[in-house]
């Protein structure tokens, strides 16, 4: 056991198994082990004899001289190892280390000095000649691979304009996803689809980069919507920026804006723009905002329709029964009922930052917003919240009408609005002939109960510890309006 040779093999062998079966789990107490072994290989082939500066001794016994050449070209590669290994510790904590390109383009350089050293040291091949004859080689495969070249030099450029990095929402390409690697070769971004798709390097370094997490908390989002010509565009706009105002998830720095982006005689093409602080909200933020301008262009009398099909006068009833018909509480309502229900309809207008309802105000009527946005705010216990802006087709005061309960709500009008109301007598008929809509009525209001709970505005009711929100708030509505159980 005291000959080096079988102790140079032992510490090898037991390099290997650390390596191989990476134990211990722990990855810096395994990289000392291996640092440890090295040293004491070291030590084992210089205080032998066996210095890896020079070539093998015992050149009289060949079996022992190829064993000795063996253990001096491992300590050469093995110590190329261990050096890349202390490079990725030493910018472990850098984005350098988490774009593989310079550490397997460094790892090859230092394994190719390592390869060189052991050759000419070790095995005392004349390198100038090698270098002379690889300079051949290395042009036939030069040409050989200079699209794979074109990458590595590519993403050389990539790595140090530094364009996005690894967890960055990028457009590269017409391409848009998530980077999740960035190698010698080409950057793997993740797509909304949950597809990973590979971009080439040299394709990446060419191609238009859009980085969407830069800046890190501003991302912007925008719609285009294509309006008949024979519509104003200064009513277009007024609607679009009601619809602005009715989003309370966009940021108001910078402001989000509407302009028109394109006229022709066929068309005038706007284009609505809000900024969110999160990637993650760019998608239910986009299909709010075609929502909202739905709903605001069409209180304003602005519909979305086909431009070749020319657009049909409406009387006033119509446009109340249409009103009605958009509202969640009244979708399957008929014809005579809707024209009865519009027919009982009182018009209500508010300006700006005027109160419509105060805090706990019973109210016992319903209102139904025609046109404009009202501010909902509530207070808790962490202060006064907006959960929630009101829009056109939203209803609201089903708390007072259902069963005689205050708003626990301030609402503001933030725009000029116009709010149609509805009398708790005149909904008694409605409820008494279509218990389906006093049914959907408490459902909402269940719904809209429990989140209150939630924000802290609500006290707890004793009778919900026996009963549902919903059957107390049916109890409550049968009481109300004199309707059969």
């Amino acid at each position: 056991m005291k000959d080096p040779l079988v102790i140079g093999f032992v510490l090898l062998a037991l390099d290997i198994a650390i390596w191989r079966t990476r134990l211990p789990p722990n990855l810096m107490l395994r990289f000392a082990l291996r640092l440890l072994i090295f040293g004491l290989f070291s030590a084992v082939l210089f205080g032998s004899g066996m210095n890896p500066l020079m070539p093998a001794p015992w050149p009289e016994s060949v079996p022992r001289h190829l064993a000795a050449q063996i253990l001096e070209v491992v300590w050469w590669l093995n110590g190329a190892r261990l050096l890349t290994l202390s490079l990725d510790a030493l910018f472990m904590t850098s984005s350098w280390h988490k774009e593989r390109l310079f550490q397997d383009v460094l790892g090859a350089l230092v394994f190719l000095a390592a390869a060189v050293a052991s050759l000419a040291f070790v095995l005392n091949v004349p390198v100038r000649g090698l270098a002379a004859t690889s300079g051949a080689l290395a042009i036939v495969l030069g040409l050989a691979i200079q699209s794979t070249l074109g990458d590595v030099f590519a993403g050389i450029v990539l790595n140090t304009t530094e364009p996005y990095h690894i967890g960055n929402w990028v457009s590269v390409d017409g391409v848009e996803g998530k980077v999740l690697e960035m190698n010698w070769r080409a950057t793997h971004l993740l797509t909304g689809q949950g597809n990973v798709v590979i971009v080439p390097n040299a394709v990446a370094a060419k191609a238009k980069i859009v980085n969407n997490s830069r800046p890190s908390a501003l991302h912007g989002v925008s719609i285009t919507l294509e309006i008949s010509p024979e519509e104003r565009p200064a009513r277009v706009l007024s609607a679009l920026e009601r619809a602005l105002t009715g989003i309370g998830t966009v940021l108001q720095t910078p402001a989000p804006y509407a302009l028109v982006k394109a006229a022709s005689v066929n068309s005038i093409q706007y284009e609505v723009t809000a900024y969110v602080d999160d990637m993650a909200k760019k998608a239910a933020v986009n299909n709010e905002l075609y929502d909202l301008c739905f709903r605001h262009l069409a209180a304003a009398g602005i519909d979305l329709r086909p431009l070749a099909v020319p657009a049909q006068p409406r009387a006033s009833a119509d446009r109340l029964q249409r009103l009605l018909s958009r509202v969640e509480l009244f979708r399957t309502l008929q014809g005579d009922e809707l024209e009865s229900l519009a027919a009982k309809m009182t018009r209500h207008e508010y300006a700006p930052n005027q109160l419509v309802v105060a805090s706990d105000a019973v109210t016992d009527y319903l209102m139904i917003v025609e046109s404009g946005v009202i501010s909902v705010e509530v207070t808790t216990a962490s202060g006064v919240l907006e959960p929630v802006r009101l829009g056109p087709g939203d209803a609201l005061g089903e708390a007072g009408v259902l069963a005689g309960l205050p708003v626990r709500a301030r609402l503001t009008a933030l725009t000029q609005t116009v709010v149609y109301r509805l009398d708790k007598a005149d909904l008694t008929p409605l409820l008494k002939g279509r218990p389906d809509v006093g049914q959907q009525m408490c459902q909402l209001m269940s719904q809209r109960q429990d989140k209150l709970l939630k924000l802290g505005s609500v006290p707890e009711t004793p009778a919900l510890s026996e009963r549902t929100l919903f059957d107390w708030l049916r109890d409550g509505m049968r009481k109300l309006h004199d309707l059969a159980a």
